[in-house]
């Protein structure tokens, strides 16, 4: 997670000498690993809840099964670090968990259905490095296989929300159906060869306005009385106040059975996302566009509201060809999936610290305990914190003022002073580092008092 020297830095030079990281890589210290840990814990605890099981994939991949047209398509390629092993084998290092998933499911096709499965692991990219875009990052993936049914997409909604409440991040969700998109290209007349890359230009309305996109789609081959008419419908969506509104016009106006399909599986999500008590704000975006290289239906993208980052800070969407593609039977295995990116969780949260303390308050130890010519009678009182689930430290070889001066640069909340008056009466004097407020407590209360004053 970028410090603010560290942004600073991201449009430096690279260093050629010397001990340096290599760009796009970061080194997280204890009190950023520990934010990074509370939100991972946090993932897996709503992961189990919705049922999700973890797995773990490898890192390395052999390159002509990363770069297949099922896995991550072409778009993906020129982001992806090749290397090759002492056999000379083609690999790559993985630059997402999702395909990983298609391979285990491929490969083991007596697998019980449904399967919904998490991972949490390293992914790797060689693209430009900016604020929130890393070249090794973390992704949280869940996937559920086996379900065709909308509710399986509606219930990822669920998780985001749950998620990020609990986070404290106030996010929206953009959501749109590959059916949709390219039913409305195949109503207007755009060649079957053309659509993906008129999805691409489609999907920067919104960062470079329609004349950019209108002269990329030319480029591009699209005729001028083809854009009209995508403009024209889609003007005619957006100008719908609700998500039901946009559909409803869609689907008086795209009468063709690939529109009619993406329509009706995007009213069903909507459906079961008020079945699910979802009270987010969820927004369909007919220009939407992500995964197109193996996404089939519903897509979706999260970002945080009122915030620096820019990036998306989850993403996902319906991939039912992939694992058929893997086992090259054709055989359609419905999958649908979001992943949550770590690193950008992690810069949000520290962005906006100020709403989220008991992320940034999480403090290693918890508690020094601070002798004062009593440290051989001191492990059985860190052990008896410890057991009680309080981290503790015992302060060796440092007089009282010394270890205070520690205490106070490494943020640790309490001491916990221990001198013989403190042993005579089964004591150890508690000092708030915070408030500077002193208390002297029986040993059996003081684990006690200390769970109410941290966050644990």
């Amino acid at each position: 997670m970028p410090r603010p020297e560290e942004i600073k830095k991201l449009n430096e030079e690279e260093p050629t000498s010397g001990l340096r990281d290599l760009k796009g890589t970061n080194v997280y210290m204890p009190q950023e690993q520990l934010i990074r840990e509370r939100i991972t814990d946090t993932l897996k605890r709503i992961f189990k809840l919705y049922g999700y099981k973890p797995i773990e994939t490898p890192i390395l991949e052999f390159y002509d099964i990363a770069a297949s047209k099922y896995a991550g398509g072409s778009e993906i390629l020129k982001e992806t670090y090749k290397l090759s092993d002492q056999g000379a084998r083609d690999l790559c290092l993985r630059y997402e968990l999702t395909f990983k998933l298609g391979k285990v499911i491929g490969m083991n096709p007596d697998m019980r259905l449904p399967f919904k499965r998490y991972e949490i692991g390293k992914v790797f990219r060689d693209g430009p490095v900016k604020l929130a875009r890393l070249r090794e990052f973390t992704q949280c993936d869940i996937d559920v296989v086996g379900i065709k049914s909308m509710i399986a997409d509606a219930e990822l909604m669920a998780i985001v929300f749950n998620v990020f409440a609990e986070l404290g991040l106030d996010i929206y969700v953009q959501v749109n159906n590959r059916k949709i998109l390219f039913g409305l290209f195949e109503f207007c007349g755009v060649p079957e060869n053309l659509k993906q890359d008129c999805a691409l230009s489609l999907d920067k309305l919104v960062k470079v306005g329609e004349q950019s996109v209108r002269r990329e789609l030319g480029e591009k081959g699209v005729s001028e009385e083809t854009a009209n008419k995508i403009f024209e419908i889609l003007k005619e969506a957006e100008a719908g106040k609700s998500n039901r509104e946009k559909l409803a016009y869609l689907e008086g106006k795209l009468t063709n059975s690939l529109s009619t399909e993406g329509i009706t599986e995007m009213k069903q999500l909507f459906s079961y996302i008020e079945g699910f008590s979802i009270n987010g704000d969820v927004r369909y975006i007919p220009t939407l566009a992500r995964g197109l290289g193996y996404y089939t239906g519903s897509m979706w993208e999260g970002f945080v509201k009122n915030s620096a980052i820019t990036s998306t800070i989850c993403g996902g969407g319906r991939w039912d060809k992939m694992i058929g593609e893997f086992l090259g039977s054709g055989k359609e295995y419905p999958a649908t999936g979001i992943t949550f990116g770590l690193d950008v969780i992690s810069i949000a949260l520290t962005l906006q610290k100020e709403k989220n303390t008991k992320f940034i308050n999480n403090v290693i130890p918890s508690v020094l305990i601070i002798p004062i010519n009593t440290v051989d009678q001191c492990p059985p009182i860190a052990a008896r914190m410890r057991s009680s689930g309080i981290s503790c430290d015992i302060s060796i070889d440092r007089k009282l003022s010394k270890a205070l001066e520690f205490a106070g640069k490494e943020r640790i909340p309490f001491v916990a002073i221990v001198g013989k008056a403190e042993l005579e009466n089964g004591s150890v004097t508690l000092h708030n580092m915070q408030t500077g407020e002193e208390k002297q407590v029986k040993l059996e209360e003081a684990a006690k008092h200390l769970s109410e004053h941290l966050c644990i």
